[in-house]
Order: C-alpha cells, then structure tokens, then sequence
C-alpha cells in the first residue's frame, strides 16, 4: 500500500459525488437512529488525515472520538494484529484462554494510578466496563446506589443511560431507566454562580452534602466520575474537586470509579488524567484509545475489590477478543516508543496558545478549556455566557466544508471540541487551526 500523504487535499466539494451515492445506501439500510457527523466516506486513513472515496484528503480532529490516537493504521497495531489474526480470531478467554488477554491485563496494571496490587477484566465497549464497574463495586460493597455528576457521560446501555446526564439523543424516548442512581453536581468552574474560585470548596461541599442527606453514604456502592467531563463540555472539574470527592468515598467505604474512557492512554498528556493531582481510584473503566481503533475495553482495580465478583460472573462472549487484545498491546508499544504523552502536551501548547489568540478577537468564545490532545471552546453570545449552540453548529459545517473534521459536544451543544490524533503533524495542526480561525472570521 502507498504511504498515506500527510495532506489536506480537496479535489471534489465536501461530500463528494460518491460520498453522496454511499450516503443514500447508507440511508437506505441503516436506521436513522445511527446518525452521522460528517458523511463522507473513508477508504483510507494515518497519520493525522482521512482520505475519501472521491479522493479527498480531511485533516482529523476528531480521532474517531479519542480512539485513534496512536493514527488509524499504527505499524505495531497491524503489525500484532495481523499475525494474531492468522493465528485465531477467537476461542473465548472465558472457555480456552490465552496469552495476549493476561498480558494486555499486565500492562494496564503496571500503567494505572497506584501501586497497589491490581486486577483487570476486559470487555467490548465503554459502556459494558463502566457497567461492569458498578456490579463489581455492588458485588463489594453490598450496596445499591450509585453517584453520578451534573453532565456526565457513561455510555448508551440502559443502566449507563440513567447515569449519564444529557437527556437528548442519549436518553430521551428510551425509559425507563435503572434505579438507584443519583446525580450530584460537578465543579464546572466557567459556570459556577459565585465564580470560579470557590467552584471546588462549594461543588464539593455540595455533592457531599446531598450524597449523605438524600442517599446516606452507608448505602453508596460506587461514586463514577469522568476526571475530564468528555461529552459533557470537555469540562475539567475545578482543581481540589476530585481528591476532596475521592477523600469522601475512602472515607465512607464507597468504591471511587474513575471513567477515563476519553481521558485515558495519553490523551490529556499524562498516562491518565486522574494522574494530573495524584488521585488514584480504586477503579478506573478505559476504552476508546486502548486498542487504536479495535473494539476493546477494561476495568482495571483494587485485587480485593475486583475479586469480589462469584467465579462466573464477570465477562462475555467477545470480552478481551485475541485481535483486540494484540492490537492494544501493538498501541501501548506505540505510546511508549514515541512518547505520546509529550506529543499530546506539545498539541495542548500550539493548540491552546491559537485559542487564546482567538479568543482575544472572538467575543463568541466563552472559554478555552481542556489538557492535552483533548482541547475545546465553549461558545456563548457575546458579552454573556449565554450558551450558542447555534454559532457552535456553524463552526462545525464550515470547518467540514473545508475538510477538517470537527466535532461539537457539551450539555448545552455549544462547545466545539478537538481531538486530534497524538501523532498528527504539527503543520496539519496549525492548518486546521488557520481553518478554525478563518470559520469564526466568517461566523
């Protein structure tokens, strides 16, 4: 295979004729309910672009939501994969196990927060580790009720639909949910009514507060927060929130689960963003960037709390699946051997240093927030904080008519959000900052 050219390159408008063709298939036998951000189709993809079936090339910031980070077709990754794969596809870890599922366990011990001896249980999808998580914290705990946070996000099934906190598209028309879930507020400092300064005292104080009079701490099996709120805005919890919540859980016998499924491997310029002050949580799910782009998922943690689950009752057909596994290890490989945690530290440094700039011209920015390869902008009407979901919708269709991939998230459809493959070129990085810049010009 020709090397993928490390270009933007638009030969057709965006989507092209056959991007079209294949839209009204797509249309045609797949239901709506499965949308689409930007309908152009993909027949090749690395480095920090996606190339088209009508020959276009797309600078990516979007890595397939985070999933990409080590590029879509990372040498280790297919390397691994590929010998895997003529190997076996398949024997279930659960029936004959295999090497490649212990090992990837292995690693993820060695590489999580905390020194403690640790298990890992591997699954499919984010949301099945985040649902994995709660029953081996209940199966723990012998509690029911779980905590969530104020625009959280935890995945699409029906218990994680009830702890995630935006209702559309994620929940609405889809109840009911599961019970014994609770929703706290999070230290959203952009928004916190007396300022962002007291944001971490008073959330915290806040959610403590309601989590012991409305729940009572005794019946509390898991408290699960995003360490970086992802779908919810890119929302980085004031400084203090998250230790003073993981204090409060060590201190009343509750299972603190940390979701880095979008934070995790890199992404915010540490291995994890709980490393950022130092929280280690007893269980921390991960997904998305584990296995550049092959379905996999973990839950990794405390032996004694991992343990607690009956032989029996953790895991699934596909769980921990021999290719995803190799591909993960061949992604770990990646991170490590081109230090992905720096490369997503230098792309905060350009990409912040551009917003801020911006942000100086643009009164339509609110905020520039986020750490790492996981940057983003909420979006107000000028001189308020009046989220503009509108302005926010625009900037996406004009970046993708010029072939950069953007994607938009946060409760209130106001933020724009990047994340760029970690082994992206920093002149397509700064070309699609220029593309950015030249959308809010016009906007």
């Amino acid at each position: 295979m020709t090397e993928l050219s490390q270009e933007r390159r638009l030969v057709t408008s965006i989507p092209g004729p056959k991007s079209q063709e294949l839209m009204a298939r797509k249309v045609a036998a797949v239901p709506s309910g499965i949308g689409v951000t930007l309908p152009v189709f993909v027949t090749r993809a690395g480095g920090g672009v996606l190339e088209d079936v009508d020959g276009n090339s797309l600078i990516d910031f979007g890595s397939g939501i985070a999933v990409t980070s080590v590029g879509n077709s990372a040498e280790a990754v297919v390397r691994r994969a590929t010998a895997q794969l003529a190997d076996f596809t398949h024997t279930c870890f659960m029936v004959t196990p295999y090497e490649g599922y212990v090992e990837v366990a292995e690693q993820l011990n060695e590489l999580t927060p905390g020194d403690h001896e640790k298990r890992t249980a591997l699954f499919n999808s984010g949301a099945e580790a985040v649902e994995n998580a709660v029953k081996i914290a209940r199966s723990y705990t012998k509690r029911t009720a779980v905590v969530v946070f104020d625009h959280g996000y935890h995945g699409r099934t029906n218990l994680t639909m009830a702890l995630t906190a935006k209702n559309m598209p994620y929940k609405e028309g889809f109840g009911p949910f599961a019970p014994e879930v609770y929703r706290v507020p999070l230290a959203y400092g952009y928004r916190w009514l007396t300022g962002a300064e007291n944001c971490a005292e008073e959330a915290a104080a806040q959610a403590i507060d309601m989590i012991t009079k409305q729940v009572g701490a005794e019946n509390v099996a898991a408290i699960v927060i995003e360490p970086i709120a992802g779908e919810g805005g890119f929302i980085e919890p004031a400084k203090g929130f998250l230790p003073k919540i993981a204090e409060f859980a060590k201190a009343n016998g509750i299972v603190f689960v940390a979701d880095e499924i979008q934070t995790g491997f890199c992404r915010t310029g540490q291995w994890f963003a709980c490393d950022d002050e130092g929280v280690v949580p007893d269980l921390i799910t991960t997904a998305k960037g584990i296995a550049g782009g092959l379905p996999l998922a973990a839950v990794t943690g405390r032996a004694e709390i991992m343990d607690a689950a009956h032989a029996g009752g953790l895991g699934g057909t596909y769980g921990g699946n021999p290719v995803a596994c190799a591909a993960a290890l061949g992604a770990i490989e990646t991170m490590k051997e081109l230090d992905l945690n720096a490369r997503a530290r230098r792309i905060e440094e350009v990409m912040k240093g551009r917003l801020h700039a911006m942000q100086e011209k643009f009164a339509v920015i609110g905020e520039v927030r986020g750490r790492g390869g996981m940057i983003a902008v909420e979006l107000v009407e000028p001189g308020t904080k009046t989220p503009n979901a509108a302005v926010t919708a625009a900037l996406a269709k004009a970046c993708h008519a010029e072939g950069l991939v953007v994607l938009t998230c946060g409760t209130y459809g106001n933020v724009l959000r990047f994340l760029p493959p970690l082994v992206i070129g920093e002149d397509l990085l700064n070309e699609g900052l220029d593309i950015i810049e030249e959308a809010l010009t016009r906007a």
